[in-house]
């Protein structure tokens, strides 16, 4: 678990987004995963394995490059060395534990993770 990621640090928080595998694309070593929904890293944060904190982005009906998103939740990985951010386009979207649950699941699957939200 990534000691630095404290949900209510992040939780509310509008956050920049440097998308590097947006909607649709195939994962860079594991040709059979294919990406749900947007996912990227934070820039100017460091986590644990030396990157940028990563974030998926929910609520994006198509690929971005780069957003503005708003922290609903974190994903901790117990067999990782970090954990993800979870965030929305739409701060007033409404998303529950097993809607964030069941949008990551594509990646997550791969990972003994849990959901950590309000």
């Amino acid at each position: 678990m990534d000691p630095n990621l404290h949900l209510a640090d992040w939780l509310g928080r509008r956050v920049a987004i440097e998308i590097d595998r947006p909607l649709g694309a195939t994962h860079p070593r594991e040709a059979d995963i294919l990406y749900e929904v947007n996912y990227g890293f934070v820039p100017g944060t460091l986590a644990p394995d030396g990157h940028p904190i990563d974030a998926y982005v929910l609520d994006a009906a198509e690929p971005l490059e780069r957003c503005e998103a708003t922290v609903i939740a974190i994903v901790r990985r117990r067999d990782d060395v970090e954990d993800k951010l979870v965030a929305v386009l739409d701060p007033n979207s409404a998303w529950d534990a097993a809607g964030i649950a069941a949008a990551v699941d594509f990646q997550e699957r791969f990972f003994d993770s849990w959901l950590e939200c309000p």
